[in-house]
C-alpha cells in the first residue's frame, strides 16, 4: 500500500486527510521550554493567543529523525511504500529528517523523500495529486517524477501585515525589515525555486492584494491553475482575495485554507497569500 505522509507546513486541508489518505507529521512549536506538536497540542487559534498573551514568538523546528521513524512505524505496515514530500529543504530540515529515517527503516518500507521546493497548500496539492495518480494506476516512480517536474513551476505570493514577525524569527534580513517598518509599507514575498524572498514592498494593504495577483497573472497568464488563497488569522482578507483572484486566473479549481502555524510564527498574522498550481 502507498502511504502518502507530508509535514505541518503543508496546510493540508482537514478534509483532504481522510478524502486522500495523506498522513501528516506535525512540526514542533517551541514556546520557551515546552514543546508542542502543531495541530495536536496546539491548534492556530491557541497559538495566536499564546503569543498576545506572552508577547514572544515560538521558534519552530522540524520533526527528528526519530519522530519521523516513529511515525512511519505508526502509519505504515510492514512492505508498505510510503512517498514523504516536504517543505523546501532551503527553509527547514525536514526534508533531512525524512531521509534520515528513511535509511532507518529501509529494512521495514520502501521510503521515497522528496524535497517539494514549495510551501503551504502547494505542498498539499501535490500530496493530494499524488494520490489521484495513484488511484489512477500510476507508479510511485511516476509520481516522483511527476512532483520533481511540477514543483518549481508552482508559486506561493505573500503579503505580510507586519514585520515584526519575520524580524524576531530571523526569516528577513534585519536592514531590510527595519527600512520596510520605517516606510510602513506592506512587502510581498515570492516562494520561487525553493526559496523565499522579499520581492516587492507596496504602500497599502489593498495595493499589495492587488499586486499579488498582477504578479500571479503576469507569470501565468490564462494557462489553467489550482488556485488556492491562505491566509493567516484574517479570513475576510482571504476571501476578498480569493474573490477577486478567481475573476483573474482561468481557475480549475478555488481553495482556501489557513496558514499553519509554521510558517504563521514566521511571517506573522494577517499575512494573506496566493499560491497558483499548473494543472497541466
Amino acid at each position: 500500500m502507498l502511504r502518502i505522509v507530508t509535514d505541518g507546513a503543508a496546510d493540508v486541508l482537514p478534509e483532504w486527510v481522510s478524502e486522500y489518505g495523506i498522513d501528516v507529521i506535525p512540526v514542533n512549536i517551541l514556546f520557551g521550554e515546552k514543546s508542542y506538536l502543531q495541530g495536536v497540542e496546539l491548534d492556530n487559534e491557541g497559538f495566536y493567543k499564546m503569543v498576545e498573551e506572552t508577547k514572544k514568538i515560538p521558534k519552530t523546528s522540524q520533526p527528528t529523525p526519530h519522530q519521523f521513524t516513529e511515525f512511519y512505524r505508526k502509519i505504515a505496515k510492514k512492505g508498505d511504500t510510503i512517498l514523504s514530500v516536504h517543505i523546501t529543504a532551503k527553509l527547514s530540515g525536514t526534508y533531512a529528517s525524512s531521509i534520515a529515517a528513511a535509511e532507518e527503516v529501509k529494512d521495514e518500507f520502501k521510503v521515497y523523500s522528496v524535497d517539494s521546493a514549495c510551501g503551504s497548500l502547494g505542498i498539499a496539492l501535490m500530496a493530494r495529486e499524488a494520490r489521484k495518480m495513484e488511484r489512477a494506476g500510476k507508479s510511485v516512480e511516476e509520481i516522483v517524477k511527476y512532483i520533481e517536474g511540477i514543483k518549481h513551476k508552482v508559486r506561493v505570493i505573500l503579503t505580510l501585515d507586519t514585520l515584526e514577525y519575520a524580524k524576531m524569527s530571523g526569516r528577513v534580513k534585519t536592514l531590510q525589515a527595519a527600512l520596510a517598518s520605517v516606510l510602513n509599507v506592506k512587502p510581498i514575498a515570492v516562494l520561487r525555486e525553493g526559496e523565499l524572498k522579499m520581492e516587492e514592498r507596496v504602500r497599502t494593504r489593498k495595493a499589495a492584494l492587488d499586486r499579488v495577483i498582477e504578479m500571479g497573472k503576469a507569470e501565468f497568464g490564462d494557462k489553467p491553475v489550482y488556485l488556492a488563497v491562505v491566509h493567516a488569522r484574517d479570513l475576510q482578507s482571504g476571501q476578498s482575495l480569493l474573490e477577486e483572484a478567481k475573476k483573474h486566473f482561468n481557475h480549475k479549481e478555488a481553495i482556501l485554507g489557513d496558514l499553519g502555524i509554521s510558517i504563521a510564527a514566521n511571517l506573522g498574522p494577517g499575512t494573506v497569500g496566493l499560491i497558483l498550481y499548473p494543472t497541466e
